[in-house]
């Protein structure tokens, strides 16, 4: 099909334009279905304090609703499911690495693919071959795991995404854009020669999936020629920005996702994908690449970290999986349903007043936890708070992405503050229905008119990296405005060491 007609074939279900009372219905039916029970009030109350408020340290079987995270949630189509039966599992050259080779290169371009068992591994992999100590990584927002690595590599992230990102209440279209001053800036005062690439997200999960423009990518891609340096994509919602440039930007809006896409990848030399979010699979990722030397090192250090280069971690199974996961993630029909359902979740929550990240983002809706719970100081943790009570009111698991996942400053160990305190409600692929959504949307309007009673936590437990994956709260006991404007009254928190 022309990717013109493609187009016109899905007017009547563009989810920017369409009439939100028009009946709607996913584009799949359903031919196996999972259980899942509610638990009472009492019983999740005790669920999230043996977790220490921490929604990532609850049983799954102790949650209703789970937008946890869209990572390696989402359900596997028929033909995924068939290809499983068929995977070659031998250890050495699996045909089904050279069918995920072959995905790679036809759809997104880059010549050369190192298979890794999900995304963190190729960030590990390409900032051990890439950064230096005193090195300086330019990104638009950082993300938590992509940090950590450039950080033990040597390197320092700076941030040159432009100021509307820091803004939960800018509607700016493509807040993921790169400023190009402070980008060109931080070359010239450090030098190209300390900044080893620049790192390009699309979309950009801590800023809320906000997407970065064409136009954007282009200008970076000028400035990076200009002073010779590389540009690293972190590409696992690639297909999703290509959703935002196709709704949005201009000279696009007849052009298939699968172009876009594909245009996209070709202005970047490197990427790393965590293939659990737009590709469909549950487990998986790669590193791809277009210069051969570094896909040579690449393939030796995938050895030691993971696996022989033609399996890199990944079963065969899970890699032919993938192969047709990438194919299925770049179909317009299928990305108009999944980002439609999350605009339909972020409209009833906009419509009911509550406070999100505008505009509402591709992979989920972010609440801002600031204007939600005002009362609470971000010392106190107020994103993760509020992801606690909404699993206390209804059983739906969301998380914080705020100032436990900020981190602590690398050289003070103060806590980083960012301007951002945000709980994600992020929506897996093929997972959920309308009604499900529904039913988040009541829980949420619930707690945010009886949000005066949410009180802030203290961490009792703090591990040494991704904090926000393990530590430990806590409720403010006794719980007054004047205790929680007095951050050092608190017991010490234990750090892992």
């Amino acid at each position: 099909m022309r990717p013109d007609r493609t187009f016109r074939s899905l007017n009547h279900l563009n989810p920017l334009t369409m009439n939100r009372k028009r009946a709607w219905a996913e584009p799949y039916k359903i031919k196996m279905v999972e259980p899942i029970f509610m638990s009472t009030r009492e019983e999740r109350e005790k669920y999230i304090a043996e977790a220490g408020y921490n929604t990532f340290l609850l049983k799954s079987r102790n949650v209703y609703i789970d937008l946890l995270t869209d990572s390696g949630t989402s359900a596997m189509s028929q033909s995924q499911w068939a290809e499983l039966m068929k995977g070659d599992e031998a250890y050495a050259g699996s045909e089904d690495f050279y069918h995920l080779e072959e995905a790679v290169r036809k759809y997104y371009g880059y010549q050369y693919v190192i298979p890794t068992h999900q995304g963190r591994a190729a960030e590990h992999i390409i900032s051990q071959i890439l950064i230096k100590k005193g090195d300086f990584v330019p990104g638009n927002m950082y993300f938590t795991t992509t940090r950590l690595h450039q950080e033990l590599a040597g390197g320092t992230f700076v941030d040159v995404i432009i100021d509307e990102a820091h803004d939960p209440d800018s509607t700016y279209p493509f807040k993921g854009n790169v400023n190009l001053e402070k980008l060109e800036n931080l070359i010239i005062e450090k030098g190209a020669d300390k900044i080893p690439y620049i790192c390009i997200a699309t979309t950009v999960n801590m800023a809320g999936g906000q997407p970065i423009s064409l136009r954007n990518l282009k200008a970076v891609r000028e400035l990076a020629w200009k002073y010779g340096i590389r540009i690293v994509h972190d590409m696992t919602r690639v297909a999703e920005n290509a959703f935002m440039i196709q709704q949005k930007e201009e000279g696009y809006q007849d052009k298939s996702i699968a172009r876009i896409v594909r245009e996209i990848c070709d202005l970047t030399d490197i990427a790393t994908m965590s293939a659990k979010k737009d590709a469909l699979v549950n487990i998986g990722g790669f590193l791809a690449v277009n210069d051969y030397d570094i896909y040579e090192e690449g393939r030796n250090l995938v050895v030691v970290y993971e696996g022989l280069h033609t399996y890199g971690g990944m079963a065969g199974r899970d890699m032919g999986a993938l192969a047709i996961g990438i194919k299925e993630s770049v179909s317009d029909i299928h990305i108009h349903a999944r980002v439609g359902q999350v605009l339909y979740l972020g409209n009833q929550l906009l419509e009911a007043g509550i406070p999100i990240v505008n505009p509402i983002g591709t992979h989920g809706v972010f609440l801002n936890a600031r204007k939600f719970l005002p009362h609470v100081p971000q010392d106190y943790f107020p994103a993760q708070a509020l992801a606690a009570e909404l699993y206390v009111d209804s059983g739906v698991r969301a998380m914080e992405r705020g100032i436990v996942s900020a981190g602590r400053n690398k050289k003070t160990g103060a806590h980083n503050y960012p301007r951002l305190e945000l709980v994600r409600l992020t929506i897996p692929r093929r997972v959920y229905t309308q009604s499900h959504m529904d039913v988040v949307a009541d829980s949420v309007k619930y707690v945010f008119e009886n949000r005066e009673s949410i009180n802030g936590l203290e961490m009792v437990y703090e591990p040494k990296y991704l904090r926000f994956f393990q530590a430990r709260f806590k409720k403010v006991v006794p719980v007054t405005p004047q205790k929680m404007q007095n951050p050092e009254e608190k017991e010490p928190v234990v750090h892992a060491h």
